[in-house]
């Protein structure tokens, strides 16, 4: 009889819930039981987890690191999956295999070579994947300089953060001045240049973002998992059209993903998105962790979640072929249950404590192989 296996979640995306779901629902039925901690009380991960733990505030990586090497001891963690500070801790691989931990998470170069989206441009184009044109700038003339750059070249510029996630900070230039008709619906990505520049010049520091064109839709995110060995054994592409959803197994998008990833030592879960500049592929983003929509992959007949659990305990799954493509979809959200409230004192009490009480189980799940929550809605 199989072993149980303990995963670990630290402070990760409230989609991961279904991350977890897909763990319990194994295809080889072997008993899993999670470990969740979050610096939320109220995020959804730690109510789905078989136990769960506060995480204290203010550490430093340096410090988030020997936490990490705590819980895994206390906790007896096989897999450990980390967003928070992952570069920091995959620097520290040895110790946590020392503590009988796999590290679910790439190569210390992979993240340092990701974590600037600059870097990563100029990383990806020297080994001949496609990148749009980009300029990074720090201050108000940079950035005028390089709209006027791209609008001369009949593009619309946008700019994020050279370091980020999750879109955040993403925001699409535009000459037309602010009015009534920017307060109407609900807000925009769109921003003013005049405002934009002017900001910068009251700034007391430089900024440092990424200008580029806006590119076109479709937007695809390629799923990788990939082995220690550099070698991919899942690739697939999910397509985003508008709310339109769907595969695709097309190598136009899926060869430059695995050339990402095994160039680059994309060990484990990645996701590597691109899209349309003019009528071509080209790189947008890479992310060195589990997508927040990984569980989609669900619908293609594929346990994305586990197969890399497997992979993390060298016990390799192999080339994993979707049986099927499912057919275009939505997403939309649903109610997920949260931890019963505590005073806000009683919870940072308990943040000092080895371990919070067990969470309650979570409603079973239904047959369909689509969750529950944030499920994927057939059109």
């Amino acid at each position: 009889m199989l072993s149980r296996v303990r995963v670990w979640l630290n402070r990760t995306y409230a989609e991961n819930v279904f991350f977890m779901d897909q763990l319990r629902r194994n295809p080889s039925d072997r008993a899993v039981e999670i470990h969740a901690t979050h610096g939320d009380a109220d995020s959804p991960v730690l109510a789905a987890a078989d136990t769960a733990d506060l995480e204290p505030e203010g550490l430093s990586p340096a410090a988030y690191v020997e936490y990490a090497l705590d819980q895994c001891a206390r906790r007896g963690i096989d897999v450990f999956v980390p967003r928070l500070h992952q570069g920091a801790i995959v620097a520290h691989r040895a110790e946590f295999e020392a503590a009988g931990t796999a590290l679910l998470a790439p190569t210390p170069q992979a993240i340092a070579v990701f974590e600037d989206k600059v870097t990563a441009y100029e990383a990806v184009h020297s080994v001949g994947v496609p990148v749009p044109p980009f300029r990074r700038v720090r201050t108000a003339d940079e950035l005028i300089a390089a709209v006027e750059e791209l609008e001369a070249g009949g593009h619309k510029a946008c700019f994020k953060p050279a370091s980020g996630a999750g879109g955040v900070g993403f925001r699409v230039i535009t000459r037309s001045p602010f009015s009534l008709l920017h307060l109407g619906g609900f807000p925009g990505p769109y921003v003013q240049l005049d405002l934009v520049v002017s900001a910068l010049r009251r700034a007391d520091q430089p900024v440092d973002w990424l200008v580029m064109p806006r590119l076109e839709q479709p937007e695809v995110s390629v799923d990788c998992l990939t082995g220690p060995d550099n070698r991919v054994r899942l690739a697939v592409g999910r397509t985003k059209n508008g709310r339109r959803r769907g595969f695709t197994l097309h190598e136009q998008w899926l060869e430059p993903a695995r050339l990402i990833a095994e160039g680059f030592g994309l060990h484990h879960l990645s996701n590597i998105q691109f899209r349309m500049y003019g009528d071509r592929p080209v790189l947008l983003d890479v992310n060195t962790r589990p997508a927040g929509g990984l569980y989609q992959l669900s619908l293609c007949g594929i346990n994305a979640p586990w197969a890399a659990v497997q992979l993390a305990l060298g016990e390799d799954p192999g080339e994993i072929v979707p049986p099927f493509l499912g057919q275009d979809y939505t997403v939309v959200s649903g109610p997920r249950p949260v931890r019963a409230a505590l005073p806000a004192a009683q919870q940072r009490a308990e943040v000092a404590e080895p371990a919070l009480p067990p969470a309650p189980a979570p409603a079973p799940a239904p047959a369909a192989p689509v969750e529950s929550a944030g499920q994927a809605l057939r059109l």
